[in-house]
This record gives structure tokens, sequence and C-alpha cells, in this order.
């Protein structure tokens, strides 16, 4: 894996690549060199945890434990600066009691992700969980997805706020008449948050440009675009 990373970064033409779903059992830690060593690597890792419970982990046969996982995040935050970590959660997991579940709130408060997608147990046919049955109700379910998505919601305006007045480098994604909806090198497409431009009438879908953040909410940054240097173009 460090090694195809290297040689993707070595490709002319390529401004950012992004690794996503990366299993965390066995993560190759040797690719964090490469984030640190090249910049064409985004400072992002997808790393779908689904719980924390070492009960459920095991139910769920993720492979890696508790203590593990929080030992592999500390390492990736520690190697790699600045780097944002996203991650999915599942709710309503049919062991998933009282207990297992604070211990995941507990998680998120603690581990304060970047990026945090929380989804809804649900039943499919030839899964290791089928024969368990589904009995958390489905109100209790979005109960608890609520919980984790407030606390979320939190710790994404927090870290948000911390680029207030700082220019990031962004890549517009879509445009809607004067205004461009773009994303940083901390966001995957239509999944995390939105660089929202206004008056951006000088910048092209597909072009990356450098911009200055002058407000900011949970889920979206506003920032102003100065149309004073060329953009750099995708190829």
């Amino acid at each position: 894996m460090k090694q195809l990373l290297g040689k993707l970064c070595a490709v002319n033409g390529i401004e950012w690549i992004r690794l996503m779903y990366a299993f965390p059992a066995n993560f190759p830690e040797d690719i964090l060199e490469v984030f640190v060593d090249n910049h064409k690597l985004c400072k992002y890792i997808d790393m779908p945890v689904q719980h924390i419970s070492d009960k459920i982990l095991k139910s769920m046969r993720r492979g890696i434990s508790s203590r593990a996982t929080y030992k592999l995040i500390e390492k990736m935050r520690k190697k790699v600066p600045g780097i944002a970590l996203r991650t999915s959660l599942i709710v309503g997991y049919p062991n998933e009691m009282d207990k297992e579940f604070k211990e995941l709130i507990d998680f998120v408060k603690d581990v304060e992700f970047d990026r945090l997608g929380v989804f809804t147990y649900s039943t499919e046919e030839d899964t290791h969980a089928f024969d368990l049955g589904d009995p958390v109700s489905n109100d209790e379910k979005q109960t608890r997805r609520n919980i984790l998505m407030e606390i979320q919601s939190e710790i994404s305006f927090k870290k948000n706020q911390s680029y207030s007045g700082k220019e990031i480098r962004i890549l517009v994604d879509r445009k809607s008449s004067s205004t461009a909806f773009c994303r940083s090198e901390f966001d995957a497409p239509e999944v995390d948050n939105e660089v929202i431009v206004e008056s951006a009438d000088n910048m092209k879908i597909g072009n990356f440009y450098d911009v200055k953040i002058v407000d900011t909410y949970e889920y979206d940054l506003f920032a102003k675009f100065k149309a004073t240097d060329p953009p750099k173009e995708i190829y």
C-alpha cells in the first residue's frame, strides 16, 4: 500500500489523492509516512470503526479491540499532525444495550472525530448478525443516532471555528448562480463539510483556489475569493 500511494503521488497532473474506507484491523501503519512526505496525499483518512464496545466489535467480527482502536487513532494523529479523521458508526445493533451505547457516546466525545456519520442498524440476510434478530426499536435507534449527531455537531462547530480568518485551498465541485460550493482536502465529496464562496463568478468548476474563511457553522465554512492568481486546473 505504501509503495502504491508513493507511485500515485508521483503521477504528474494529480493534485489530491484521498484515502477512503481504510479498514482499522491490520491497518498498514507504514503509509502514515507518505502523508508526511507528500503533499498530494490529502491529510484525511476515512476509517469506518462501526462501534467501540468490545462485545459488539466481536459480534460484528471486526477483528480489532476497543483498546487497539484507540491506540491506532492516537498513533495516526501523532505521526500526521493535522490529519482529519472520518468514521462511520452503527447504533441499534442487536446486542447494543445502554452500557454499550454509553461506551459509544464516550468514544465520540473522547476522540472528537473531524467527520462522523451515524447509521441505524438494519438486518441483512447472509450476514453474521442476521440470526440475532432486530430487537432494538426503530424509535430507539433514531434517538441514539440523534444523540451522537448532536454531540458531533458541537465538535464539528468547534473545529470549524479554528479555520476562521485562515486561508485554505479548495476545489470547486459545483456552482449555483454566483455561489460556488467547494471542499477542502479535509472533506470527501457529498458526505463531508462544504466551503461556500459567494460572488464566485471568476471561479470555475474543477479548479483549485486559495480562499479565506470568513464565517463558520457546524458543517459549513464560508469563504471569500480574490481573483489575483490564476487557478490551478485538473488535467
